[in-house]
This record gives C-alpha cells, sequence and structure tokens, in this order.
C-alpha cells in the first residue's frame, strides 16, 4: 500500500492522486486555517487557482495540495511549528501556517 505521512500520521494513496485527493479520499477536508478567523480550509478549487489547500511538502513550504502527486514516503505538514524562546525552563512554541492576503474574505 502506498502512503504519505501528514502531520506524523499515514495517509494511503493511489497512483496518480494528488495529496488532496489522497486527505479527502481518506477523510480529512480541512487541513489549514484562516489567520484572522481561524476558519477551516482544504481543497476548493482542486485546480490550483486558490490558496486554500497550502501544506508543506518535505520542507518546502506553501505548495497546493491539489498539484502536487502524492508519493510514497513524502512529509506533509500542514503548519510550520517554531521555538520563540526558552522562559524560566519552559520552550514556548508557536504553530503558524502561512497563506495568500485575502483568504479570510
Amino acid at each position: 500500500m502506498n502512503e504519505f505521512i501528514i502531520d506524523g500520521r499515514p495517509v494511503p494513496f493511489v497512483e496518480g492522486q494528488t495529496v488532496a485527493a489522497a486527505l479527502v479520499a481518506a477523510g480529512r477536508v480541512a487541513w489549514r486555517t484562516t489567520r484572522v478567523r481561524h476558519r477551516p480550509r482544504g481543497v476548493f478549487c482542486g485546480i490550483g487557482v486558490c490558496f486554500d489547500c497550502l501544506v508543506t511538502i518535505d520542507g518546502a513550504g506553501g505548495r497546493r495540495a491539489c498539484l502536487v502527486p502524492a508519493r510514497q514516503g513524502m512529509n506533509v505538514t500542514t503548519g510550520e511549528t517554531v521555538t520563540t524562546g526558552v522562559t524560566a525552563g519552559t520552550t514556548t512554541t508557536v504553530t503558524t501556517v502561512t497563506t495568500e492576503e485575502g483568504d479570510d474574505e
């Protein structure tokens, strides 16, 4: 069975499916939120015109999941986790998602 990893979890796919198609087939219809109102987003147009399905694939951010063919073992993330600093022995981690301007209309 072909699988890729998204946010640490395996997702099966069939040859020729895009990342977005595999996610929808696996029952995941939203994988990011808008910055301002935190509205769920997933695949919308399915042809690469909008920016609703953005993910990070193998470290390359801003990829449209509807355009990228799924590959065995690829690593897909829906957010970028960065360590912002250490205060009194604790680490603060912030998760951000890069989106295009105007996606909160």
